[in-house]
């Protein structure tokens, strides 16, 4: 995948901005949806389908309207933009909580690592690997949001009508993710929603930990936070948060806090390459200079063993985007799919 990248800008009210994002991409979406339910039915050990799953979105809905009701109102919009069920909306939100966790062998999921401006000559920069189940790189889609009466605009890699994954705000502020599996997975905030949330409200890295700390989030994730100043990877797990920090991070797909690396749930050939994707990132940032631009950093993620091919297999990982975020800038890089093969598309904010 190399076209043209899907780019919703949008500005409103909550509904608003999720009904022209309905719009925008309505047949792709109504599309998404029909393929075998959002192709959840290519992954999941049995088939399912809407009713059998209306109990479960019924309780993340509740859940969801409950702790960030601008959110909820937003996919309400995205359902009537896009001309579909409420319900299907929802479902769209939550496809990964729907999912779980399994412990199979799977040979990666997203590499993340981030750089703070507090270095001299040094601009703060997030980058990472997006690995995915479900061939989602035709689901790619570019989000520049602007939410009456908010002061800050934000700027998001989604996949298929997703209100939130990865990005960045007019404030300087990126946020990046990892999954990593431990606990009990509930109805709650899905992590996607609660990234475009922090996004969406916090001017920095103090402000989006205080929020983040506030939402009851539905599963077990890595987030790392990067502003001019500070960089900190805060882990869940089970309703509890540990916060590590540093100029800069790395973090794949296993807890790296002693508090709950006892308690990891994943299996010993994710943990192989896990670990093997952490060295390589903490050697890559040991040898990037404080200049280092975009290109550089795309060096690092299309590489091995941190860009994981896929091998046909729709069940398994593979690298289906790669992305470098420059928050002082207002910048989103993007590579869609394997970025050992495709271009740079550059994505700005452009009211800041």
């Amino acid at each position: 995948m190399d076209g043209a990248i899907p780019y919703v800008r949008a500005e409103g009210d909550p509904y608003a901005l999720g009904l022209q994002h309905g719009r925008r991409r309505a047949a792709a979406l109504q599309d998404f949806v029909g393929d075998s339910l959002c192709r959840l039915n290519l992954l999941l050990p049995r088939p399912v389908d809407e009713a059998a799953l209306a109990p479960t979105v019924a309780a993340y809905r509740a859940a969801i309207e409950a702790a960030v009701p601008d959110l909820a109102a937003e996919t309400e919009g995205l359902a009537a933009g896009a001309g579909l069920s409420v319900a299907q909306a929802y479902l769209l939100q939550l496809r990964r909580e729907v999912l779980g966790y399994r412990k199979v062998p799977s040979a990666g999921d997203c590499t993340t690592y981030a750089r703070s401006g507090a270095v001299p000559g040094q601009e703060p920069v997030l980058a990472q690997t997006v690995d995915l189940n479900g061939d989602l790189d035709d689901q790619i889609t570019v989000l520049d949001l602007a939410r009456s009466g908010s002061p800050r605009r934000s700027l998001l890699l989604s996949f298929g009508g997703l209100l939130g994954y990865l990005g960045l705000n007019s404030s300087g502020l990126a946020v990046g993710l990892n999954l990593v599996l431990g606990g009990r997975w509930r109805p709650g905030v899905p992590p996607y929603l609660a990234i475009r949330h922090l996004l969406d409200s916090a001017d920095d890295v103090t402000q989006a930990l205080a929020l983040l700390r506030t939402l009851p989030l539905a599963s077990s994730r890595s987030l790392t936070l990067c502003d001019a100043r500070r960089v900190v990877c805060v882990e869940h797990l089970d309703g509890e948060w540990r916060e590590t920090e540093g100029t800069q991070s790395a973090h794949t797909n296993h807890f790296l806090h002693p508090d709950f690396a006892a308690r990891d749930e994943i299996n010993v050939f994710a943990r192989r390459s896990s670990v093997k994707r952490l060295d390589a990132a903490r050697a890559a940032l040991a040898e990037l200079g404080a200049d280092a631009g975009p290109e550089r950093h795309f060096s690092v993620l299309a590489a091995p063993p941190i860009c994981v091919p896929g091998n046909g297999d729709v069940r398994r990982e593979r690298t289906v985007a790669a992305a470098v975020l420059l928050p002082a800038r207002g910048e989103l890089h993007l590579r869609p799919g394997d970025p050992s093969k495709s271009s740079t598309h550059i994505f700005r904010l452009e009211h800041r």
